[in-house]
């Protein structure tokens, strides 16, 4: 355990960049020793990496392990669209991003470097490649950033909003508003830390949705991503009182069309490749198990459901 105080010049910055600094570690490794509950303030644990803190503030650091070396593994996604300096990956439900606690093998990382050795070295370390993720129970696109300026360029974008990321989702009761968006900043959960909430002191987050088809007690969702805040679209559609089916983390009531996972699809992405200028523009199928769970509910009163060979024709 380590001991420091925050200098005045970083007075009021986010903490995970004041253990970034006093550390000599990189933000994500701050974040992570944060989000783990390995950093205290004033003799208080704090695990949220955008609190802000004072200066003189007393900051106590639990060692920094270095994580354990990411191993190759063979895992299943489905390669879209590549070329040398990106490609877009269909990642099926089930697989974890990156490793974390209780997920140190079987990760989308781990296949990645399987199959792409070169991208070792490329990102943060553990995470090769990756310029965001998807949780574990959603299936659909990602986007790989293959050498360091592609995925640097790429997270750039995605900061500026400048990539479309398209979602369906399946969501419990009747929606008064047919088209909307949800504007409300979320936060880690200070009760229960595998959770995030709408919180006025969280990070902004913008939620935008438009209805597809509707039946009596659900209705299925095209929501794009403005931001990609953890749990973003469950949390947002949980706190106007439409969850997400299949979200037992947000406690969704139990549900004739449950698949077993949350129904949550990433369908679209779009943006500008930043190294050559090309539209890209990938879909992904609606996977079986979500059109199954569809076909529970019969035909819909409005709207038209989108199918395997057409995940957009609606």
């Amino acid at each position: 355990m380590s001991q420091a105080r925050v200098p005045v010049e970083l007075a009021d910055e986010r903490l995970d960049r004041i253990v970034a600094l006093v550390a000599d570690v990189s933000r994500a490794k701050a974040r992570r020793l944060i989000e783990s509950g390995g950093v205290s303030v004033d003799g208080v644990a704090i695990v949220a990496a955008a609190a802000r803190v004072a200066a003189g503030a007393a900051l106590s650091l639990a060692a920094i392990e270095p994580p354990p070396p990411l191993a190759p593994e063979q895992v299943d996604f489905t390669i879209v669209w590549e070329d040398a300096y990106l490609a877009v990956i269909d990642k099926p439900a089930g697989v974890v991003v990156h490793p974390g606690a209780g997920n140190a093998s079987g990760t989308l990382a781990a296949g990645l470097l399987y199959h792409w050795p070169e991208i070792e070295g490329v990102g943060d370390e553990g995470r090769w490649g990756i310029v965001h993720r998807l949780d574990k129970g959603t299936s659909g696109l990602l986007v790989i950033g293959k050498t360091i300026p592609a995925l640097e360029a790429l997270r750039e974008r995605i900061a500026q909003h400048a990539v479309d990321r398209l979602y369906l989702a399946l969501v419990q009761h009747p929606m008064l508003i047919e088209t909307g968006t949800i504007d409300a900043p979320i936060e880690r959960d200070p009760g229960r830390p595998n959770r995030r909430r709408v919180h006025p002191a969280g990070r902004p987050a913008r939620t935008h949705y438009s209805q597809l088809a509707t039946w009596p007690e659900h209705v299925l969702l095209q929501v794009e991503l403005e931001t990609g805040r953890t749990h973003q679209i469950r949390v947002h559609l949980t706190s106007i009182e439409h969850p997400v089916v299949g979200d037992r983390t947000y406690r969704a009531a139990s549900d004739p069309a449950d698949p077993g996972r949350v129904w949550l699809h990433s369908w679209k992405l779009a943006f500008e490749h930043p190294m050559t200028g090309e539209e890209v523009s990938c879909e992904s199928p609606l996977p079986g198990d979500l059109v199954e769970s569809l076909d529970v509910l019969g035909e819909p009163e409005t709207g038209a459901t989108p199918r395997h060979e057409k995940p957009g024709g609606f």
